[in-house]
């Protein structure tokens, strides 16, 4: 059976992440960290829009793609340096994932609306890009949370979970609340977005 488009395309973003030296354990197996993220933002795109397009899952599972191949440490560490950084990733991976689906066979518009959610710049504005942007955030929530919150000041923590409820719609907050949290994540996350509930959006 010949592979369609789609199947090219997540083949070959896999392969690449295949490549990461830093790995993840999933279900008891190490895997490679940015192959093990790129299936759980396309699992949790996959549970918000079920019916997702193409465009939507290979803006996805590309969204870091290679990420390990531009390092944090090669950028000054400050503020300054970290949007640099991440804004040459940014450009990287659309770059990199735009080049995948012209040579399996995608044509210009394709290409260019994947590079417009995978940049998030129409976010508000696009169903598409929050749903990825939803999915971002609910693997953040889901994977580094209970790590992040323990060894983060809380008024710093406090701050970066607020930030990050106010990217999430309503869907997206509905399923951040319904993660499998323990009671002490539980608690925190319910204080620290509790000022955030009335927040527009």
């Amino acid at each position: 059976m010949i592979p369609s488009r789609l199947d090219a395309v997540l083949r070959r973003i896999d392969e690449l992440n295949r490549q990461d030296p830093n790995t993840d354990v999933v279900a008891g197996a190490s895997q490679p960290h940015e192959l093990a993220y790129a299936q759980r933002l396309t699992d949790w795109v996959l549970r918000l829009n079920p019916n997702a397009s193409e465009i939507l899952r290979i803006a996805a599972r590309g969204q870091h793609v290679q990420r390990w191949t531009i390092p944090r440490s090669r950028y000054p560490m400050n503020r300054a340096g970290y949007l640099k950084w991440r804004e040459v990733l940014k450009a990287f991976h659309i770059e990199t994932v735009q080049r995948l689906m012209r040579e399996s066979g995608y044509d210009e518009a394709s290409c260019a609306q994947v590079g417009l959610i995978m940049s998030k710049k129409a976010l508000g504005a696009d169903p598409d890009t929050q749903t990825l942007e939803d999915a971002l955030c609910l693997v953040f929530l889901e994977t580094q949370f209970d790590e992040l919150r323990r060894k983060t000041p809380d008024d710093k923590m406090r701050v970066i979970v607020q930030k990050t409820w106010l990217k999430l719609s309503p869907q997206g907050r509905a399923a951040a609340l319904a993660l499998p949290f323990g009671a002490e994540d539980q608690r925190w996350l319910a204080r620290a977005v509790g000022g955030s509930e009335s927040s527009s959006r």
